[in-house]
């Protein structure tokens, strides 16, 4: 990595530090369009629900094969953007899901576009099973982009530490979009980085 993005990368760090007392996010209904020239997406969901969420998806400017999606959602969707993640010029939606009302456990859906022809499901690996980042984290996740790469950042916890009152710093996990084994993609962790 170039010596000024992985400056970049620690100032940005240290400036969304998380205090996880602090953090409330609402989860309002959704209903948006975003696109990248011509071409992009309609994102509806009522976020009424934890367990039964309906989200509708439907795609912008595409060639008529790549269909609309509507299905049931587990969690509630936060956030969208889009922007071209697997660097090949195509749109691709990325969806911000948590899995319960105060935004404790998060995780990242998205959709890619191949060559506005079809759309193949991107899903991010849950850290609390990654041994290497996994230590002191108890959620308090939220996600950014920069520059085609995905940050998802949360508070560390010591031992003893209450749920609201993390004393352990701040963990930021870069990921970028790589081809999987058997053709589809996935998130791939660049590298991760604590910061105090």
């Amino acid at each position: 990595m170039k010596p000024k993005y992985q400056y970049l990368l620690w100032m940005l760090a240290g400036l969304f530090s998380l205090n996880a007392g602090a953090q409330t996010l609402s989860f309002n209904k959704i209903d948006t369009t975003m696109k990248i020239g011509k071409v992009g997406y309609r994102v509806t969901c009522r976020n009424h629900s934890l367990t039964e969420n309906p989200i509708s998806i439907r795609p912008i400017g595409m060639e008529t094969d790549v269909r609309p999606l509507d299905f049931p959602l587990k969690g509630r969707l936060y956030a969208t953007q889009v922007d071209d993640l697997n660097s090949d010029s195509y749109p691709d939606l990325l969806m911000v899901i948590y899995s319960d009302s105060n935004a404790v456990h998060g995780t990242v859906y998205c959709l890619l576009s191949e060559a506005n022809k079809s759309l193949v499901p991107c899903y991010l690996p849950d850290v609390s099973y990654d041994p290497k980042v996994n230590k002191g984290y108890k959620g308090h996740d939220t996600f950014t982009l920069l520059e085609g790469s995905l940050l998802q950042r949360f508070p560390i916890y010591n031992p003893g530490d209450a749920d609201d009152k993390p004393t352990g710093g701040t963990r930021t996990l870069m990921y970028q979009v790589t081809k999987g084994d058997g053709g589809g993609y996935k998130f791939t962790r660049l590298r991760n980085f604590d910061t105090k």
